[in-house]
């Protein structure tokens, strides 16, 4: 499906384009480069105004991401209680750095600003289950299960 296709529904509704950004999203799998030329002429808006929203919201991303992604809490409780150390040993448990998908496709991790788990940190979102009291381990445990569930 073309992306004015995706777009077009949402053009004139109250929040249509960040809607229209997350219908094409879920299509796309991430959002194209040339969604914002399309956004933007749909919205009557600029590119620059329609590059703003994508970059102000972390969960819109410009390339495809793996089938599993693993985000590890950067905010300040998760570093305070270990954060740093845990991204430095998943990183390097799943030879990633953070940002990074696998070359397989299987794997993005990914860096995120509070999971709202402070009081089980450091925390981790591996899909869609938390994880607290996060260590390498129970990083890859999860990782190994959702996999398994998505099989």
């Amino acid at each position: 499906m073309k992306i004015a296709e995706i777009i077009n529904p949402y053009v004139g509704e109250t929040g249509g384009l960040i809607t229209a950004l997350q219908a094409v999203q879920a299509a796309q799998g991430f959002l194209p480069p040339e969604t914002e030329a399309v956004a933007a002429e749909a919205f009557n808006l600029t590119k620059a105004e329609v590059k703003g929203v994508i970059s102000f919201y972390a969960d819109f991303h410009r390339e495809p991401q793996g089938e599993i992604v693993v985000r590890l809490c950067a905010a300040e409780a998760c570093q305070a209680a270990g954060g740093r150390d845990l991204a430095a040993a998943v990183e390097k448990k799943f030879a990633l750095k953070s940002g990074e998908t696998s070359a397989s496709g299987d794997l993005t991790l990914e860096p995120v600003y509070c999971l709202g788990l402070c009081s089980a940190a450091p925390a981790a979102l591996v899909g869609d289950k938390l994880v607290g009291r996060a260590d390498a381990q129970r990083i890859e445990d999860a990782v190994a299960r959702h996999a398994k569930e998505r099989a």
